[in-house]
Formats: structure tokens, C-alpha cells, sequence
């Protein structure tokens, strides 16, 4: 099933780059899947981080996740994925509601996502500085607020010993970016 997710996502983003990048963009979902597969997560989820941003980024929709995978899947790639009609705002505002109720498996896949966009926003900026911004939706500012949001709620209702390492990574990528 994770190889038949990793080829699905390949194909639906087919052409597609990174913003800010030459680089396609099956890079990035590669790499989500990469960490949760890294951290013990199981099939569902880690098809679920290939498959994350099919649905907002492409022709496809919920149900032919649900058809090619499961209802689990189908279920795992819904909780992520924004309502692109809402405002930035909006969009924000309910990721961070869904990682601060969300199970583990929900929050492990918005985490992934966000640490991966992180890591390359630190490179990006290395490379472009404040000219950055201009390619977001949401400057430094907002983008501050929504990943210190993130980081503050990722590990709501969730057992100390059942945190996955990345988490800390995140929350230090956040703090070494995001520093006031």
C-alpha cells in the first residue's frame, strides 16, 4: 500500500514544483512519508504523508483516496487538508484546532508536513532573505504566529513517552526561526 500511495502522489503532482523552486514537487510529500515512516508510524499514516496534499494541490479528490486506499487514509488525508475557499486566516485557524484535538496519527501527519515546509522555508530564506515573503500568502508575522500555534498545540492530550522525536525538532526549528 506504501508504494502504491508514493506512485499515486507522484502521478497527481506530476509537473508541479515547489514554491519558490525548480524542485518537483513529490519532494516534498517523499519526505513527510520519509519522517513518519522514520519515526514508527504505521502504513496508514505514512500513505496518508504521500498523499497529503493531493487533494488541495490536484484534479483528485477525497473519495478517490478512499477508493484507491481505505476510509482510514481517506480520513487521515481530510483532517489535513485545507478548504482552500476560507481565507488564509481561516485555513490557519483550523489546522490549529484540528492538531490541538486530533489523535496522534493526525497530529504525526500535520507535524511531518509542517516541520518538512520549515526546513525548507530556513533554506530558502538563507538564499533569499526577506524577498521571501513576497511568494506567501502571509508574511514572517503570521507565519510566526501559525507555527508557534502549531508547536504549542502538537502535543495536546498526548502522553509524554508517546511524543515522536520529530516533534522536538520541530519545536526547535520553530524557535530557531521564528526566535523573538
Amino acid at each position: 500500500m506504501i508504494e502504491k500511495a508514493k506512485a499515486f502522489a507522484t502521478k497527481a503532482h506530476q509537473g508541479q514544483k515547489r514554491k519558490n523552486s525548480d524542485v518537483d514537487y513529490i519532494v516534498h510529500p517523499v519526505r513527510v512519508a520519509h519522517t513518519l515512516e522514520a519515526a514508527g508510524c504505521d502504513a496508514v499514516v505514512i500513505c496518508a504523508g504521500y498523499l497529503h496534499d493531493v487533494v488541495e494541490d490536484t484534479a483528485y479528490e477525497l473519495e478517490d483516496i478512499e477508493r484507491e486506499f481505505n476510509q482510514e487514509v481517506r480520513d487521515l488525508v481530510a483532517a489535513h487538508s485545507e478548504d482552500k475557499s476560507k481565507s488564509w486566516q481561516e485555513r490557519k485557524q483550523h489546522t490549529i484546532d484540528t492538531i490541538r484535538t486530533g489523535n496522534l496519527e493526525v497530529k504525526s501527519l500535520i507535524v511531518a508536513d509542517k516541520l518538512d515546509n520549515l526546513l525548507s522555508l530556513e533554506k530558502d530564506f538563507e538564499r533569499d532573505g526577506d524577498a521571501l515573503w513576497k511568494q506567501f500568502n502571509a508574511g514572517f508575522e503570521h507565519q510566526s504566529w501559525y507555527n508557534q500555534a502549531i508547536a504549542a498545540n502538537m502535543t495536546s492530550g498526548v502522553a509524554r513517552n508517546c511524543i515522536p522525536d520529530f516533534f522536538y525538532t520541530y519545536q526547535n526549528a520553530v524557535d530557531r526561526f521564528f526566535r523573538n
